[in-house]
């Protein structure tokens, strides 16, 4: 089943035993958010909270925060469309009588993908509206004791360029809420809002901006998806709904605005106006630090009646976002190969917070083509801002990383496969370059035959100044010994030391602690959220001709350094009083 709005997928939830309400009053700074943490780690449901303080509105969290919900939200069919379509290509290009009639059932699924404009009296959304204090009710939460503030955490934000109307963006991007008519508007490089903003900086004019919350659970899943730029979200989201998206008139902006939203804001973001915004508790595990954004100006609210308030939070992986990240590579995947020939596979680890890094398989029908395949994935929209980029040409299942690491460290040289691109950018939200959206990157390949065979078990003795070793898979150790600010130069140390013994693991980790090589996502986030490559790899290296050639083995100073943000960890207060409250909450 397809849901058009967040009423019916709430109710659906309930009927399927995956929503629990809770009527006990919760207060939107910290107390919701523990909740919710506590319930999303332990696979529970999604909550609905009909007595927030402060706000009228009952808020809804925990949607997607397992496997079965996003499969409810979405259904199969979405995926199913997906990888007919592209598997329809070559027999459609060019058009025949015959194959266009054999495909005939897609063709009329794709005939039903796009906006279908509806009165405002069929409109839920225009129900109530709201232009003096339009912000004042929303419960927005604050999830995180060092946050700025409250967030708006699900927002849809839609924008279109300023000279070309038909070229729109929707795209999630947290907004802090200053007041009861502004709000910080988050935008990072490589997203499509930003860039609508600063061609209207450009020319000195605000850009019109609305933001919607709520509406069909596919609305959510295309403003996150990463489409390139010009595929427009709203198409992408009445694809996912399997029929046209209905829209209504604003009467206060040239914008559409989604019948079944629950609220809509429709306000400007001026030129060359930036507010400090943050810090933030986000989806990397860590506080992204306070900086300078743009500010939106809220001028208007639309709100169906009874409206429901949608939330997210996020933090340390796996949140909710680790699920609609998975539905929508799911979804996705098949085209890559449409965009990318010679690349079989992508994906993105969400357990690092997506761009910290990506795999691919790919073809190798040339010696180096797999570079080739690197430097287009690379230059591709958001997978600009991967940080580590691993590659193979073995049929490996991606989405299982140790797997993928052990063919690549099998079949990886070290002279020629091991490039690391100083002084590039970075996620906004990586702070590990030291410097906002400055970083470095790094590619590895792994392809044809194997070159060496990868130990499994550690018997080499133990190494000075280490005091724990784990393996965690086939090739691959992490080690763990002072912390970096005691010792920052004991991974130039261990490299030496494991050339001396003639190690046979290809790569070491070097990490705050050990065991988190015992769980592929506290190894992930761990790893990969704590090194800059350019700063962080070592190894004994030759330069000529410009290239620098490696030595095994391979040491990553995954530690924790001088001026990385702090690590989230719920305030002992909250957690007290949420322990207190509990079964109050549940009762």
């Amino acid at each position: 089943m397809t849901y058009t709005n967040l009423p019916s997928l709430i109710e659906a939830l309930r009927r399927e035993g995956e929503l629990t309400v809770i009527e006990a009053p919760v207060d939107p700074v910290l107390e919701l958010a523990e909740i919710h943490r506590r319930v999303i780690d332990d696979g529970g449901p999604a909550l609905l909270f009909t007595n927030v303080k402060g706000s009228a509105f009952p808020v809804v969290t925990n949607l997607f925060g397992t496997i079965k919900r996003v499969n409810l939200a979405f259904g199969t069919r979405p995926e199913e469309l997906m990888k007919r379509v592209v598997g329809a290509v070559d027999k459609l290009l060019p058009p025949k009588p015959a194959a266009l009639w054999g495909e005939r059932d897609m063709l009329w699924d794709l005939m039903k993908v796009g906006l279908r404009r509806v009165p405002a009296s069929r409109a839920p959304i225009r129900a109530h509206h709201l232009d003096r204090d339009p912000l004042a009710g929303l419960p927005a939460i604050t999830s995180w004791q060092e946050d700025g503030g409250p967030f708006v955490t699900l927002p849809l934000v839609y924008t279109e360029h300023p000279q070309h109307q038909k070229q729109h963006n929707l795209g999630m991007y947290r907004m802090q809420v200053f007041d009861a008519s502004t709000t910080g508007m988050h935008w990072q490089i490589q997203k499509g809002g930003g860039f609508h903003h600063h061609e209207a900086e450009l020319r000195g004019e605000a850009l019109p901006v609305s933001v919607f919350l709520g509406g069909p659970p596919a609305l959510i899943a295309s403003a996150i998806a990463p489409v390139p730029e010009h595929l427009p979200e709203l198409l992408l989201a009445s694809l996912i709904v399997g029929g046209k998206l209905p829209v209504t008139d604003n009467p206060h902006s040239a914008h559409p605005m989604p019948a079944e939203a629950e609220f809509v804001l429709s306000g400007k973001v001026p030129p060359h106006v930036r507010r400090l915004e943050g810090p933030f508790g986000d989806h990397f595990g860590y506080y992204s630090l306070a900086h300078e954004f743009p500010v939106f100006e809220v001028g208007h609210l639309w709100h169906r009646r009874n409206a429901i308030y949608p939330a997210t939070i996020v933090g340390k992986p796996r949140q909710e976002d680790y699920y609609l990240g998975d539905f929508l590579q799911r979804l996705l995947s098949p085209a890559f190969p449409m965009v990318m020939p010679a690349v079989k596979e992508l994906w993105t680890y969400a357990e690092t917070g997506f761009h910290s890094l990506a795999a691919a398989v790919v073809r190798e029908s040339y010696s180096r083509e797999a570079l080739v395949s690197a430097f287009r994935i690379l230059g591709e929209g958001q997978l600009s801002l991967t940080k580590f980029l691993m590659l193979t040409d073995q049929p490996v299942e991606l989405v299982h990383f140790p797997q993928l690491l052990e063919a690549v460290l099998a079949r990886f040289d070290p002279h020629t496969d091991l490039f690391v691109f100083d002084k590039t950018s970075h996620d906004t939200l990586d702070y590990t370059g030291g410097k906002l959206n400055h970083g470095s990157k790094a590619v590895m390949l792994g392809v044809g035959e194997p070159r060496r065979e990868l130990p499994a078990v550690y018997d080499e003795g133990a190494i000075e100044e280490v005091g724990r070793i784990e393996v965690y898979c086939r090739g691959c150790l992490v080690v763990s010994g002072a912390a970096y600010t005691e010792e920052p130069e004991l991974a130039q140390r261990l490299v030496q030391r494991l050339c001396a013994r003639g190690t046979a693991w290809p790569l070491v980790i070097l990490a705050d602690e050990a065991g988190v090589a015992g769980d592929q996502t506290a190894f992930l986030w761990t790893v990969f959220t704590r090194f800059n490559p350019a700063d962080d790899i070592y190894a004994e290296a030759v330069l000529a001709k410009h290239h620098v050639g490696y030595a095994l083995p391979l040491v990553i100073d995954a530690r924790m350094k001088p001026g990385y943000p702090d690590e989230l960890i719920p305030d002992p207060a909250v957690t007290a009083l949420v322990d207190r409250r509990w079964k109050e909450y549940f009762a």
